[in-house]
């Protein structure tokens, strides 16, 4: 059930996705009386799903889910069709318009893949509104869980204060991001403030390592299911939260660790809360220094409940909600924008993490979240627009390109230099795709 989930919600956003985005291409080239001569969501080679024919064009829904296409008369696209080429330029023909037309039809495409990641982001915050952790509600600190991190120097109990100068003033998933791409952070620990420069190589050092995570909130202990050769199974239950172990206050589950180490292969006298009443229980160490569980949650409302954290819920009217949401929006581009970088420079070693069609599925959750949906959709929206834009042959940003050089220097390209301009770019797509996908087979290989 839960790969049907993941795979309706990947399959919907890819759909509405692709179908905007040539929308976008499609509704200027009407405007400007230009032929569609298709506008299909995947790819139709050989054969297609289904197909009808309205006026002049034919919509269609391929069998290969790797993007869709509208394909116009009179354009040097992926279709390459040389015949058509080779008459006489038609009226129809996107080749006949002028450039300031054919530029508009060209930006259609990644014009409505913005708009539609500002939409959603306005949207969400009219109706999420924000929820969050104050930064300075974090007492205890963060919860280091990645060994990276430690060798730069961060520990469990830090307080992080500032990211390459910017005071936190929310503690947000989107911190972890901020610190990979980040060159200097700003920590508090036992009262003082450090400095801690990020190197150039961090995210590709990051990747090697295969935590998804660089700092988290501080857990409590909670007991989740029990191995089926757990010594303590029938001793602890689910959701018990264990608060003590052989005298020991345990507040949060890293501070377990050591404890436990510490009393390997011993049974010790501890406590857990269990159903918010204290009881007294035997633990078995094993002589691993583990309880032989993994390790719960609790919802945002029952760690409030505990004492742990404070959350923050603010609503927005829908007026209040569009400047925010532009804002998120802004800066979900910038952050896109700023890996992208990151990815393009091999000395940092982030190309290491490019993923594709498999990556990609993944982000989706196991339990359907309308959330989560429309967030990881204006995310795609806004990777869909910037990738777009790159100015290689066969994206709209090549095409874009050559558009820009024929206004500025009133001399259009010949078609001859575009079909092979095309061929170029088609090469460059299917090494990057091949690379992305590749890369998301070979950690299927590895295990990471």
């Amino acid at each position: 059930m839960e790969i049907v989930i993941k795979s309706s919600q990947f399959l919907l956003s890819l759909s509405l996705l692709i179908i905007l985005h040539e929308l976008g291409h499609f509704i200027p080239a009407k405007l400007f009386k230009t032929r569609v001569e298709k506008f299909y969501l995947f790819f139709d080679i050989k054969f297609s799903l289904f197909k009808k024919k309205i006026g002049e064009t034919e919509y269609g829904i391929g069998w290969l889910p790797l993007g869709g296409y509208v394909k116009i008369s009179g354009m040097i696209d992926e279709s390459m069709d040389k015949e058509q080429l080779a008459q006489e330029p038609q009226p129809w023909e996107f080749r006949s318009k002028p450039a300031w037309q054919r530029l508009i039809i060209m930006l259609g495409g990644v014009t409505v893949n913005f708009i539609l990641a500002f939409l959603i982001y306005i949207g969400m915050t009219y109706v999420y509104g924000e929820y969050y952790i104050k930064n300075d509600n974090i007492k205890d600190g963060v919860w280091i869980t990645n060994p990276v991190v430690e060798k730069l120097g961060f520990k469990t109990g830090d307080k992080l204060v500032a990211i390459d100068g910017k005071k936190i003033e929310r503690f947000e998933p989107s911190v972890n991001l901020d610190i990979l791409t980040s060159k200097s952070v700003v920590l508090e620990r036992d009262g003082a403030d450090q400095t801690i420069t990020i190197p150039h190589n961090f995210i590709g050092n990051f990747i090697d390592a295969d935590k998804k995570s660089l700092i988290a909130l501080r857990m409590p202990f909670v007991v989740g299911a029990l191995a089926d050769d757990s010594p303590n199974k029938g001793i602890l239950k689910p959701k018990d939260i264990i608060i003590s172990i052989n005298g020991d206050t345990v507040k949060y589950f890293d501070q377990a660790a050591v404890i436990l180490q510490a009393h390997k292969g011993k049974t010790v006298a501890g406590f857990v809360l269990r159903n918010e009443v204290k009881v007294p229980v035997l633990l078995k160490i094993t002589k691993e220094g583990k309880l032989g569980v993994n390790l719960g949650a609790l919802k945002e409302q029952n760690l409030e409940k505990l004492g742990y954290y404070k959350f923050s819920t603010e609503q927005f009217g829908f007026l209040e909600s569009i400047p925010i949401g532009i804002d998120k929006g802004f800066t979900q581009l910038g952050n896109y924008w700023k890996q992208l970088k990151l990815i393009f420079n091999p000395s940092t070693g982030a190309y290491k993490g490019v993923g594709g069609f498999a990556a990609i599925f993944n982000i989706f959750p196991q339990t359907w979240s309308w959330e989560a949906f429309w967030s990881i959709t204006a995310l795609l929206s806004i990777m869909l627009g910037v990738m777009n834009l790159l100015p290689i042959p066969a994206l709209d940003g090549g095409h874009v390109m050559f558009l820009f050089y024929e206004i500025i220097s009133g001399k259009k390209p010949s078609d001859k230099f575009l079909e092979r301009a095309q061929m170029v770019g088609f090469v460059l797509l299917i090494s990057l795709l091949l690379f992305a996908n590749g890369n998301d087979i070979y950690k299927a290989i590895v295990g990471k």
